[in-house]
């Protein structure tokens, strides 16, 4: 996609890219007054100002071109990922359907009902509105003769005389079922429908006998689907697409109504797509699949986004709510969240160094020229105007990248709750129906008998084929002794026939009042399950439906695989050190795909209030959490039309997911925070002296400019192992036109100061020293600027009562007293590395030398 096209939409990109233009212009401008008027001996000037521009205006490009990218990629987080969620979660929804019609075609008394025997049509309707009620995502349920006329039916087709002679052919012709939408007889308003079809068997003559059609509540469905994803701000649209990239569905039916044609992505890429005389961005998605069903053929889903409005959105405010170590961590660790980020910032960084570099280098003698003086001067000023907007730009792009994580996490962390909750409802379902089915009531009512406990656990076994998501289904008497099971014997070797049930879940499931109770096991370990913690979900089974209590059906949720299932695949295509688990409000872990929190009981450190989230509720947020920066994404479980909600059964669950950024940055010089410019200039050189600043995380240092060799970039810098208490951290490599020249050792400054030490990984800068006869380099946050300060601004230090020679002898004040700089001793500095004491200065030999340490 051109990124181009979508510049003019952004008006905080363009307001960036306009204040870019003007400093880079000053930067040409500064460039050129330098040519025209320095004095000989300014080579070295003018080569930094070259580079300073060229750095400056490649930044600028990059800086642009990132922000932009950025901010479609977080737009189509939130616009995108709702769509993928949706066709996924249709998909998994109409899988099960498929079990549903496989199973209901095969019931006896509905086949006994079409072959002329057994009950009556008013019975017959009766039992598919027991199971409509049970299953409530079928608008309708109809039983057909051969020759397509209605049987029976519950529901909208209720009164319906005659269904498509198509469909009926199609459903009589198949093997298995048959999936049709679009306008149906069976709708009396003609709407389209998604019709599940099979044929139904004689009993006796397996000759087909009829079609059972079960219609799908499928605008209810996505009404629901839409309601859960799609925010009716205007600014996009989420849509349900045919094979044909017809509208089937869409959560904005006004703006764009079903039956329309619109332009689709192949790729799952973003793109521009010109639609009704207006540009929209597209995202296409089309389903996963599971359990190697992937949904009617050519549906996918589909957000559209129109370009004029894509980008008409307040910051983020992410980096706000954070403290500034944390910000400043995180942004050590861009390329983890935003690889293009850690690129503007490594370049900034060079930009910075460069006119650092440059006022350093700039030739002292000749400092009292005014030509010379007056472009310092610029170079400082455009300087800090430089370092302003970059700072400022680099968190607001690190705010756009954070809030796009955010989202993402809060998106994934509901998506697993809800996916969890449509899962169960089915459980939920399947248990109150089958326990309806004759051959189980039967085996109960005749006790001992072996022939009718077979039977039974042939229908349990079919049943099992069908819904693979249980490990195995068991009926029991009223003493809660197994009389069947799909598979009576476990992994272990173990039988389950003559084992009792739970005398708590007995007692619940005997007290049941009618077909629509079930009971649900809590979460713990059950010897259906070879010991292994799962949902068992169970119904009272009666006589002739309505009667006395038999006894129950358990179905034995495959709890292990299944949620883990659900956890991976929410987690496809994220960071391979995500984690996601599931929780209960205590914190409790029920499931998660990291080995180290499945060992423990609960997941520590979780704000309490996350634990009490409203249902339906998600939130995510960026913490500190065991050494690491993470995005925590977490959201409480919301039921399902009336599962949890309305059914009597009330089990929280939370999603949690975590993406680690990286390691937190410990020390002062991880926390890269250059501070203000001190309010004091280059004056008359006949006044003040130079002196070069940097920032060690929230104070500044200062040497004096002639101490200064250069600054480099500390990830230059070739590590070694500390030797002694020296805290040296490695090698660096001074370099002209590309050629080493020397090599000089690397301290850290802040475990020279007493700090913790910063690991390299923290990035920073090395400032070079020098003086008489030594150099080396000291491990900094990030560099500041070069200043003249006259006597009334410099002072000695105060005594600390440390007996140790003092590494700071001197104090400076800026800003009109009100920030105060700390003036490092180079030659203290020195000899006290060296271990000699500061008693006297050594001339300087000609060349300077290595100081080795260790």
């Amino acid at each position: 996609m051109n990124i181009d096209e979508c510049l003019p939409h952004m008006r905080d990109v363009v307001t960036c890219e306009a204040s870019l233009r003007d400093i880079s212009l000053m930067w040409r401008l500064i460039e050129g007054t330098a040519r025209m008027t320095c004095p000989d001996g300014t080579q070295g000037l003018l080569s930094m100002l070259a580079a300073t521009r060229e750095g400056f205006e490649s930044l600028e490009r990059d800086l642009i071109a990132s922000f932009a990218r950025q901010k479609v990629g977080n737009l189509m987080v939130e616009a995108g990922t709702p769509a993928r969620h949706a066709i996924d979660a249709l998909v998994r929804n109409l899988f099960e359907r498929t079990a549903d019609i496989g199973f209901l075609a095969t019931d006896r008394a509905l086949r006994e009902f079409l072959a002329g025997t057994g009950m009556d049509a008013a019975q017959a309707s009766e039992r598919l509105r027991a199971y409509r009620a049970k299953y409530t995502v079928y608008d309708a349920i109809v039983l057909l003769d051969a020759e397509g006329r209605v049987m029976a039916a519950t529901g909208a087709a209720e009164g319906v005389a005659r269904c498509d002679d198509a469909l009926v052919a199609r459903s009589l012709e198949a093997d298995g079922y048959v999936e049709t939408f679009g306008p149906t007889a069976l709708q009396r308003d003609g709407s389209p429908a998604l019709v599940y079809s099979q044929r139904m068997l004689h009993p006796r003559t397996g000759q087909p006998a009829g079609v059972l059609c079960l219609v799908f509540a499928f605008a209810t469905e996505m009404e629901g689907i839409f309601a859960s994803r799609h925010v009716r701000d205007g600014r996009s649209n989420l849509v349900l697409l045919d094979a044909g990239d017809r509208i089937i569905a869409s959560a904005e039916p006004d703006w764009m109504p079903a039956g329309l044609k619109v332009p689709v992505n192949a790729g799952e890429e973003v793109t521009l797509r010109i639609w009704c005389g207006r540009k929209y961005l597209v995202q296409t998605f089309a389903a996963e699949g599971f359990q190697g069903y992937a949904g009617p053929p050519g549906w996918k889903a589909q957000t559209m986004v129109p370009l004029d409005l894509a980008f008409d959105t307040s910051v983020a405010g992410v980096l706000e709510g954070l403290e500034e170590s944390v910000v400043d961590g995180l942004l050590a660790h861009s390329s983890r969240f935003c690889p293009p980020l850690h690129d503007i910032i490594v370049a900034a960084d060079a930009v910075r160094r460069v006119v650092w570099n440059g006022q350093v280098m700039a030739p002292a003698q000749r400092r009292d020229e005014r030509a010379l003086r007056t472009v310092l001067e610029q170079i400082t000023d455009n300087g800090s105007r430089s370092d302003a907007l970059f700072s400022r730009s680099i968190r607001e792009l690190a705010d756009t990248a954070l809030a796009a994580r955010l989202s993402s996490a809060r998106f994934t962390s509901q998506w697993l709750v809800e996916l969890l909750d449509r899962n169960l409802y089915e459980r939920a379902n399947d248990c109150r129906w089958w326990a309806l089915t004759p051959e189980l009531a039967a085996a109960l009512a005749a006790g001992n008998d072996r022939l009718a406990a077979d039977e039974a656990a042939r229908v349990l076994k079919h049943i099992n084929a069908l819904y693979t998501v249980y490990t195995r289904l068991v009926v029991y008497d009223r003493q809660g002794r197994i009389i069947a099971a799909s598979h009576a014997v476990d992994a272990r070797g173990t039988s389950m026939i003559g084992q009792r049930i739970e005398a708590d879940t007995l007692a619940a499931v005997m007290a049941l009042t009618d077909q629509q109770r079930y009971h649900v096991t809590p979460l713990r370990p059950s010897p259906l399950y070879e010991g292994r913690p799962t949902w068992v979900y169970h119904a009272a089974i009666r006589e002739n439906g309505e009667g006395p209590v038999l006894g129950g059906i358990g179905i034995v949720f495959d709890t292990t695989p299944q949620l883990e299932a659900m956890l991976h695949g929410a987690l496809a295509g994220q960071d391979e050190a995500s984690r996601a688990a599931f929780i209960d409000r205590e914190g409790r872990i029920l499931c998660t795909t990291d080995p180290e929190l499945a060992s423990l009981e609960r997941l520590q450190d979780l704000p309490p209030e996350l634990l009490k989230l409203p249902r339906g509720q998600g939130a995510a947020r960026i913490m500190v959490r065991d050494g690491q920066y993470i995005v925590l994404g977490v959201s409480a479980s919301p039921g399902y039309r009336e599962f949890k909600l309305c059914d009597g059964y009330d089990d929280q669950v939370l999603a949690v997911t975590l993406q680690p950024l990286g390691p937190v940055q410990e020390g002062r010089a991880a926390r890269r925070r250059p501070q203000a410019v001190p309010a004091t200039r280059r004056t008359d050189a006949s006044g003040g002296v130079e002196y070069a600043t940097f920032c060690l995380g929230e104070e500044v240092f200062a040497v004096r400019a002639d101490q200064v060799v250069e600054a480099q970039p500390a990830s230059q810098v070739h590590r070694l192992p500390a030797v002694g208490n020296t805290h040296r951290v490695g090698m660096l490599a001074l370099r002209r036109d590309g050629l080493v020249l020397r090599h000089v050792s690397v301290f850290d400054l802040d475990a020279l100061l007493g700090g913790p030490g910063t690991d390299l990984a923290a990035g920073g800068q090395v400032v070079v020293l020098r003086a008489d006869n030594f150099e080396l380099g000291l491990l900094v946050s990030d560099l500041h600027g070069v200043w003249s300060f006259s006597a009334e601004q410099s002072q000695h230090a105060p005594w600390t009562g440390d007996m140790l020679p003092p590494l700071v002898t001197q104090l400076l004040t800026a800003d009109e007293g009100r920030q105060l700089i700390q003036v490092l001793d180079v030659q203290r500095l020195r000899e006290w590395l060296s271990g000699r004491p500061a008693v006297r200065r050594l001339e300087a030999p000609e060349r300077p030398q290595l100081l080795a340490v260790g």
